[in-house]
């Protein structure tokens, strides 16, 4: 636990996921809830494999992506001085699409934004070891 989640400044990985789980069920947030955190470094330029499975998606998709751009969550100005504690994955992130077997999102530059409590719960991609597979 960081000493931001010590003093209640940043929510604890337990409170996001209580967080994420009052989400109305079936939505992306409340599936987010079920699953770990696996990346807790800054990811911007990783490559990143979604969880975008069941019942996230019809069907288990593989979709890499880059994050490369992030954009902290908009708070209003009517509610004064920021609630505490702060979210722990608050924002979106701006990506590039790197591989992917879902129709909707080709590889080739397209573009998507993804929440950054479902990059945090994504897989990072080792590229070394992708190559050595080949």
């Amino acid at each position: 636990m960081s000493f931001l989640e010590k003093i209640g400044f940043i929510e604890t990985a337990e409170q996001e996921r209580e967080r994420l789980a009052q989400a109305p069920e079936g939505s992306i947030n409340h599936h987010l809830s079920t699953l770990p955190v696996n990346i807790s470094e800054w990811p911007q330029d990783l490559l990143i494999q979604l969880p975008w499975e069941p019942p996230r998606t019809d069907q288990k998709r593989t979709v890499v992506v880059v994050p490369f751009q992030f954009h902290g969550d908009v708070r209003p100005e009517d509610i004064g001085e920021e609630p505490l504690p702060r979210k722990l994955h608050s924002g979106s992130w701006d990506c590039i699409v790197v591989s992917s077997d879902h129709p909707s999102y080709p590889v080739g530059g397209h573009r998507i934004v993804v929440s950054d409590a479902e990059i945090a719960r994504g897989t990072k991609v080792d590229l070394t070891e992708v190559l050595a597979q080949s």
